[in-house]
């Protein structure tokens, strides 16, 4: 019997080919999370304690995956184009948001924004829970909550404090300061809330700003500027000396937030699962609390659930802490 070569070639091609095929495309087979390079967006300017921590998390994250995290700066609205860039992304866990707080569950009450932060993301995990830190320019003679309002009824609109935005976090601490004190104080919003702010605060442009304790400390520190008082229900821990605003002047004040990792609407749950371990592993150890601590910082262990239940409850005390603030807010 003769045989046909070529044609016994290519048939041989055929088969292997197609069985080659049929290993790499099984149906319902993704290659393994993550394969390729992860953005994370934020939405306030470089050097802000926003910056700082989400460039830390990436690099852990880096670190854990073997694949690069790159940091992608997206200011302006208060974190409002960075979130909606995020929602429009691809869910397939290759761009994410490190946001504060209340980019999601104050800044929505407070103008209009294109995403629902309850339905348009996935929440993955919360990396760090901080106290406000009040910090005033070193000429201002205040030394506590008591002494500023002292200050501020006697000057009715002349002390003035810097934010990052209207409708921040920071913005909202100060309003709300003002509101259980009975007093008058100039809000001075910034964009970003970063070198500018720090830089007006230092030179005494304005008088004090609420902000991330990792912000404000390290000019604190330098003797650049003085700590007036920590907004959260206990005091620091790197700044114990510090007292609550609450036991120094103005009982019932308290305000609190957050930063955390999320990702647009229908993430994997595989890959929430990656994210969420990954971080878990990286706060475990004793050198990333230390760092934390040094900032002001406290790592809460939360499901993705708990902390998208988290969201939704941040959500509506925001709602019930502006319409108490009310004209204030400007």
């Amino acid at each position: 019997m003769r045989i046909d070569a070529p044609r016994c070639l290519a048939a041989a091609c055929v088969f292997l080919t197609a069985g080659c095929f049929a290993q790499t495309a099984t149906p319902g087979s993704t290659p393994a999370y993550p394969s390729k390079p992860i953005r994370l967006i934020h939405g306030y300017a470089s050097g802000s304690s926003m910056d700082l921590n989400a460039r830390t998390v990436a690099q852990r994250l880096s670190e854990a995956f073997g694949q690069q995290v790159i940091v992608d700066i997206r200011t302006g609205a208060t974190g409002v184009i960075a979130a909606e860039l995020v929602m429009n992304s691809v869910a397939d866990g290759y761009t994410l948001l490190a946001a504060p707080g209340s980019a999601l569950t104050a800044t929505p009450h407070l103008q209009k924004v294109p995403f629902d932060p309850l339905k348009d993301f996935t929440a993955i995990a919360p990396f760090g829970d901080f106290s406000f830190l009040l910090a005033g320019h070193p000429a201002l003679p205040a030394k506590n909550a008591r002494d500023l309002i002292a200050m501020a009824k006697a000057r009715p609109g002349n002390l003035s404090y810097g934010s990052n935005g209207v409708g921040s976090a920071y913005h909202i601490a100060g309003a709300l300061f003002a509101t259980l004190a009975g007093i008058q104080l100039l809000h001075v919003p910034y964009r970003g809330g970063g070198a500018t702010a720090i830089t007006d605060l230092v030179s005494g442009r304005v008088d004090m700003m609420w902000n991330n304790p990792a912000f404000l400390l390290p000019n604190v520190r330098a003797g650049k500027l003085k700590a007036l008082g920590v907004t959260g229900r206990q005091r620091i821990p790197g700044i114990k000396d510090v007292p609550t605003i609450a036991e120094s002047g103005l009982p019932g004040y308290e305000i609190s937030g957050w930063q955390g990792l999320l990702g647009p609407a229908h993430l994997p749950k595989g890959v929430v699962a990656r994210l969420h371990g990954a971080l878990l592993d990286a706060f475990s150890t004793s050198a990333m609390q230390t760092l934390w601590e040094s900032r002001g910082m406290t790592f809460v262990q939360q499901s993705p659930e708990q902390f998208s239940l988290r969201l939704r409850q941040d959500f509506e005390t925001y709602g019930k802490l502006i319409r108490q603030v009310g004209n204030k807010i400007d």
